[in-house]
């Protein structure tokens, strides 16, 4: 099997949280299940277009195969209704590779709930792969927005390549859930296009829209055999190459499927960091842990209006 089409979506509208930088309190009027403020869950009218976005997934060509979900809870949430209308063919996995940006801080973003968690108490029904392993755990001190691509980058090299070793026989496509950020980042991964201005509004990443990639070659390329170091993974996707691709653009954003368009857009506004930064000891700066089982998004927005 080859992964031949990426389809990526962001969660529908969830709830809001927002965070004092200068004590690294985060707080939500909508508490989520897992008790992480974080981590809300999908607002009503999120869960109608959650619904909506199904829909739309149960009719796509070529049919997804495999979705791969951020671990926080509202992008679990989004794919519930898609799961149940695509059956029990398609196999869900979580990785924390693709789960939310949080900007350099000098204290600890929360992190998501556990895979046993979420597959066992939150999730059941979704049938969470629990023996899929993390590509990697993101740096609870957050990152750079170049590492966070980098980050992105070794991710989705390993998500590919793990489903193109998978089987073969034929061409594969993955639905990718993620958060806004994410979703930007890893359009600019697989086209290999790493705008200069990182606010340069190249995908689009409304709630619950959908995004569509189809792979140039037919032929897997097998996994970079790159080591990802302290720092970032070594993966050379810049320069119109694409990780493992390059990848075609087919659809962007789109939202033809919800009833009320393209709602909530977002996008870089330049270096995404909070407080004193130059106190986080270089140790600490975006050192992923990984592989492991296993701010983008409103989250550094909101903080900025917020604050």
């Amino acid at each position: 099997m080859v992964v031949k089409t990426i389809y990526v979506t962001r969660h529908a509208f969830r709830g809001s949280y927002t965070l004092n930088a200068s004590t690294g309190e985060y707080h939500t009027n909508s508490p989520s299940p897992t008790n992480i403020p974080t981590d809300p869950p999908l607002a009503a009218y999120g869960v109608q277009q959650s619904r909506e976005l199904a829909t739309a997934l149960a009719k796509l060509d070529p049919s997804i195969d495999f979705i791969y979900s951020s671990p926080f809870y509202r992008c679990l949430q989004t794919v519930e209704p898609a799961v149940e209308k695509l059956g029990e063919n398609v196999k869900v996995r979580v990785d924390n590779g693709i789960g939310e940006f949080y900007g350099l801080a000098p204290f600890h973003h929360p992190s998501p709930a556990s895979l046993h968690l979420l597959s066992t108490k939150f999730f059941a029904s979704l049938k969470i792969n629990p023996s899929y392993t993390a590509s990697l755990i993101p740096p609870t001190s957050g990152e750079t927005i170049a590492q966070f691509h980098d980050r992105v980058a070794y991710s989705l090299n390993h998500i590919i390549a793990f489903v193109d070793a998978e089987t073969e026989g034929r061409d594969a496509a993955i639905l990718v859930c993620t958060h806004a950020a994410t979703l930007i980042a890893i359009g600019r991964c697989l086209t290999g296009r790493m705008p200069e201005d990182v606010a340069e509004e190249d995908f689009l990443a409304p709630c619950a829209g959908l995004t569509k990639f189809v792979r140039r070659q037919s032929e897997a390329k097998g996994a970079a055999e790159k080591k990802l170091n302290a720092r970032e993974p070594d993966l050379e996707w810049k320069n119109g190459k694409g990780v493992q691709g390059p990848w075609d653009l087919l659809m962007n954003g789109n939202c033809d499927h919800l009833a009320g368009g393209a709602e909530r857009s977002w996008n870089f506004m330049g270096e995404e960091t909070f407080g004193d930064v130059e106190s986080v000891p270089l140790e600490l700066r975006a050192k992923s842990e990984g592989p492991k089982s296993g701010g983008g998004d409103d989250s550094a927005r909101d903080v900025k209006l917020k604050l």
